[in-house]
């Protein structure tokens, strides 16, 4: 393959030491950001490789989907923020570090390669799926903005559907939805929906709130176990009485045309399945010479350094990084508190590596968890106090609106909430959206010639 004239008009003639940043999320983001403020322009060129042009503040997914927040303020362009960087909206499929070369996948046309002197991993994670039959034909993660988008759209599809036919059976598969996965993901997404779609009933003369049937599957026997066991049974009381179904020690074991079964003998029809049961390491760490742990993920040490490596550095969901305020020996977990201070740690590091300095350690104790359960819900467990309620959906926002990126973002999101505060909750379902094109297809079909009726 004949690399040199696309790395050409990619990168132009190359004469700074290139650090390559693989992912444009939290670390990659905030790591790209620090680095372009405290490097001198002649000492590096800093590249960022991400097949979205965008970071995405995931914390806020759940609030795009129930459609506190606008799903464009919870996303920030990497152009933008990152002027003075080169942004590639590609995908990077394997790195031969040996030879300082990655491979990069546009999102059209031929891939290439690209040389690089520092690498910095940080691809995140995605959703760890099961072989379950039907997941992947029925069911959406819950990592991206757009499955926010379109999970909230097709709660409110389903209840148009539910309100114009008269056949039972369509009413009742659109009037189940079904979240597998008990964790900050499942519980949030989750809540803010039933609060959506309890909102919106008010609207469709023949649907209430019983009507309705959500189900929260957990494999094991609690829920959101980042705040704890006391607020984890908190939470659990709450959801059941919204009405919500969780059923603890209960596993998906098929789901095959909307048709769910679970492991305790349950058997029913959904039209909205949503998986949130954890996540794992990029898959493009399995295309690299560089070493990994046993779960599959990037092994680094406390200073966000790959283990045994040179040049090569990791943090974040992918990165196996050890916590070193942890009596255990565990790691940091995969969490966006962690990701956001590593990135600082490891772009100092990376600083310090080039100009001949020591390097620092990543050491942060967990101050705690907020979780938003709805409108003027939630629970938190912050330095072991443990708040609920009203009180801790306020801190849920306060805390998130602070570590949201720029400006920009934190303005947008608070006038957002205003305007939900002034306002009535938008209903409007823009399933369409999905198959744009459908009706444009339609019109343009040539028009069937019409028979005269016989005399």
């Amino acid at each position: 393959m004949n690399t040199q004239p696309v790395r050409a008009a990619v990168s132009g003639q190359r004469t700074r030491p290139r650090i390559l940043i693989v992912g444009g999320g939290y670390v990659g983001m905030y790591t790209a950001m620090r680095l372009l403020k405290k490097l001198r322009f002649e000492e590096a060129q800093v590249t960022v490789v991400d097949p979205r042009s965008y970071m995405t503040y995931q914390p806020f997914l759940p609030e795009a989907a129930g459609g506190a927040v606008s799903p464009r303020h919870v996303v920030v362009p990497l152009r933008r923020v990152l002027r003075g960087a080169e942004i590639i909206t590609a995908r990077v499929t394997s790195v031969n570090h040996a030879a300082r070369t990655a491979v990069i996948q546009p999102l059209e046309g031929e891939a290439y390669s690209l040389k690089y002197d520092q690498l910095v991993m940080a691809m995140g994670s995605i959703s760890r799926t099961l072989p379950i039959p039907g997941l992947a034909e029925c069911a959406t993660g819950f990592k991206t903005v757009e499955e926010a988008i379109q999970l909230r759209n097709r709660v409110l599809e389903c209840l148009d559907i539910a309100e114009s036919t008269h056949e039972a059976r369509i009413r009742t598969r659109n009037l189940n939805f079904v979240v597998v996965g008990g964790g900050y993901a499942g519980v949030e997404a989750l809540a803010e929906l039933e609060d959506l779609a309890r909102y919106a009933t008010r609207y469709y003369p023949t649907i209430t709130p019983e009507d309705m049937q959500f189900t929260l599957v957990e494999a094991s026997n609690r829920i959101l176990p980042e705040v704890g066991p006391e607020m984890g049974m908190w939470t659990l009381e709450q959801l059941r009485k919204r009405g919500i179904d969780v059923k603890l020690e209960t596993r998906l074991e098929s789901c095959v045309g909307g048709h769910i079964e679970l492991s305790d003998g349950s058997k029913f029809e959904a039209e909205t399945l949503v998986w949130t049961a954890g996540v794992k390491a990029s898959s493009i760490v399995n295309n690299t010479d560089l070493p990994l742990n046993e779960h599959g993920k990037l092994s680094a040490d406390a200073a966000l350094r790959v283990k045994g490596v040179e040049d090569a550095w990791g943090a974040g969901d992918g990165t196996s990084v050890p916590d070193l305020t942890s009596e255990e020996g565990l790691d940091c977990a995969p969490n966006a508190q962690h990701a956001v201070r590593q990135s600082k740690v490891l772009a100092g590091n990376i600083i310090a590596s080039m100009r001949g300095f020591p390097v620092k350690n990543y050491k942060h104790k967990y101050v705690g968890s907020v979780a938003g359960l709805g409108l003027h819900k939630g629970v938190a467990n912050v330095y072991g106090i443990r708040v609920r309620g009203w009180p801790a959906w306020f801190m849920h926002r306060t805390y998130h609106v602070s570590r949201v990126p720029t400006l920009n973002r934190k303005i947008r999101v608070i006038a957002d909430w205003t305007l939900g505060l002034l306002f009535k909750r938008e209903i409007v379902s823009l399933w369409s959206m999905h198959e744009p094109f459908n009706e444009f297809q339609d019109a343009a079909k040539p028009a069937k010639l019409q028979t005269p009726p016989a005399a």
